[in-house]
C-alpha cells in the first residue's frame, strides 16, 4: 500500500518541484517521473517493513467475458465438395477459472525477499455450427487465421445427421430434456477448451469442410495409392529423424491431430469413398538410363547419412549405407527415397485390416539428372532430365539408323535389363 501511495505523492511533488525535469548524460527525465520513482523505492522499503519480506502479486483477471459472434437468424450455409467456413457459436458454457500460483524471486541463499505471484488461466466448453448437414468430415481448423493443432484438445464432430442425438457435454450441462440435438445441422464441440493463449477468450475459428458427392464419390470403387516416393511416407508408425541430442523431427506426420499422415489420408479416403474397396499402393524404385541394355533399377534413398527412429531404413536387405543416393536439385533430393520394405508391410497389413483388397504395385521412376552426357537412344544430344520411364527403348530406338529393333541384339538388350532377378528375390 506504501508503495502506491508514497509513488502516487512522489509524482506529484516532482511534477511540481521540477516541472522542465532534469538533465541526465543528454537525456531529460520528467520531474513526475523522478518523484514517482524515488517514491516508489521508499514505498517499497516501508512495505517491507511493515509486512516482512514476502509480498504477493495479483496477475490479471478476466472480468469481461467475450466469445466470438453468435448471430440470431444467421443463414444456414449449404455446401458441396469443400469449402473454408466460420461457423456460428450455437452453445458455450460458462468460462472455467484455473488459479495457479508460484513462487518468484529471493535472493542468492535465501535472502532477500520474495513474491507470491498468483496467475489466471481460463476454459471453455462450446459448439459452432458449421452448415446444413450431412457433411463427410472436415479438415485443418485456423484459429485467428493460424493453423490449429488438434493435439490435446478434446473435440467432437456431429455430421449433422437426420436421427442425431445430443452431444453427451450438451446433455450433461443442460440435462436430458433441454438439451438440442441441432439434426440436419453439422458442428463440432470443443470440450474445455484452454484460451489462456487467445487472450483468454474463444479464437475466430474457421473450418476445412468436405461434403461428398454421394452420385460422385459413391461410385468409386478402386484408387491408386501414391506418392510411391518417401522413405517412410507409407508407414503406420511414427518415424523421426534425431538431428542432435536434444532434438528431432517426425519424417511421416505433418497432421493437425498428432496422427500419421498415412491415417489421416486413409481415414480420409473411406470417409469421401465409402465404396472404395480396392487400393494399388504404388512402391517407387529408380532407373538410370533409357537405354534398356544399359539401366539399371534399384531402390534409393533421399540421404545418405540420417539417424531414425524406431526404425531405419531398408530394402530387399540394402540398409542405407550401402544404398544410393537419388540425384539433387540445388542440394535437395529430387526425389523421396524407395518406401522401406518395414513401412510397406504395415502399410499392407493396416489397408487388410480395413477390409480393402490390396494391389502391390511396383513402379519405376527415372533418376536421371539434367547434367547426365549418356547417349540418348532417341537421338538427342543427351538423354533429357528425369524422362518418363516408357521412353526406356533398345539402343539406338526403333526406326533409327542402326537400331537393332526386332533382332536377336534386342534381345539380348532386354535380357540385360531384366537380368537374373526372379519372383521372391530380396528380402521383406
Amino acid at each position: 500500500m506504501a508503495t502506491l501511495v508514497l509513488s502516487s505523492v512522489g509524482s506529484a511533488l516532482g511534477g511540481a518541484l521540477l516541472p522542465s525535469g532534469l538533465s541526465f548524460f543528454g537525456a531529460t527525465i520528467s520531474g513526475a517521473a523522478l518523484g514517482g520513482a524515488i517514491g516508489t523505492g521508499l514505498g517499497a522499503y516501508v512495505d517491507a517493513q511493515l509486512f516482512g519480506s514476502s509480498a504477493s502479486a495479483q496477475g490479471p483477471r478476466l472480468n469481461d467475458l467475450h466469445v466470438m459472434g453468435s448471430t440470431e437468424g444467421a443463414p444456414i450455409p449449404r455446401l458441396y465438395g469443400r469449402a473454408r467456413l466460420a461457423g456460428q457459436v450455437i452453445w458455450a458454457t460458462n468460462y472455467k477459472e484455473h488459479v495457479s500460483t508460484r513462487a518468484s524471486g529471493g535472493g542468492k541463499g535465501g535472502g532477500g525477499s520474495s513474491v507470491t505471484v498468483t496467475e489466471y488461466s481460463y476454459s471453455v466448453s462450446f459448439a459452432v455450427g458449421l452448415c446444413e448437414g450431412e457433411v463427410t468430415r472436415i479438415g485443418r481448423i485456423w484459429a485467428d487465421g493460424k493453423p490449429l493443432s488438434l493435439a490435446g484438445l478434446t473435440w467432437r464432430l456431429h455430421k449433422g445427421a437426420g436421427d442425431a442425438q445430443p452431444d453427451p457435454l450438451i446433455e450433461a450441462v443442460e440435462g436430458a430434456d433441454a438439451a438440442p440435438a441441432y439434426r440436419g445441422t453439422a458442428y463440432i464441440v470443443f470440450e474445455n477448451m484452454d484460451v489462456t493463449p487467445f487472450g483468454n477468450r474463444i479464437p475466430q475459428l474457421s473450418f476445412e469442410v468436405f461434403r461428398s458427392l454421394s452420385e460422385v464419390e459413391g461410385l468409386v470403387r478402386a484408387v491408386t495409392m501414391i506418392p510411391g516416393a518417401g522413405e517412410f511416407v507409407y508407414d503406420t508408425a511414427t518415424q523421426r529423424e534425431i538431428l542432435s541430442e536434444t532434438s528431432s523431427r517426425a519424417l511421416n506426420m505433418h497432421t493437425s491431430d498428432g496422427r500419421t499422415d498415412w491415417h489421416v489420408a486413409l481415414d480420409a479416403l473411406e470417409a469421401t469413398c465409402p465404396n472404395a474397396h480396392a487400393v494399388s499402393l504404388v512402391v517407387a524404385w529408380f532407373g538410370d538410363d533409357l537405354r534398356c541394355g544399359q539401366c539399371t533399377v534399384r531402390p534409393k534413398v533421399e540421404i545418405g547419412h540420417k539417424i531414425t527412429q524406431p526404425g531405419s531404413w531398408s530394402v530387399a536387405g540394402l540398409g542405407r549405407a550401402s544404398a544410393q543416393v537419388v540425384s539433387q536439385i540445388e542440394g535437395r533430393p529430387a526425389f523421396g527415397g524407395t518406401p522401406s520394405d518395414a513401412s510397406v508391410v504395415r502399410a499392407l497389413q493396416d489397408l487388410k485390416a480395413r477390409g480393402m483388397t490390396v494391389v502391390f504395385y511396383p513402379f519405376v521412376m527415372m533418376d536421371v539428372p539434367p547434367d547426365n552426357t549418356k547417349p540418348d537412344p532417341w537421338g538427342g544430344a543427351s538423354q533429357p532430365a528425369y524422362p518418363w520411364r516408357g521412353r526406356i527403348t533398345c539402343d539406338p530406338a526403333p526406326g533409327r539408323e542402326g537400331t537393332p529393333d526386332k533382332t536377336s541384339a534386342a534381345v539380348a538388350q532386354v535380357a540385360s535389363f531384366f537380368g537374373s532377378a526372379t519372383p521372391g528375390a530380396g528380402e521383406w
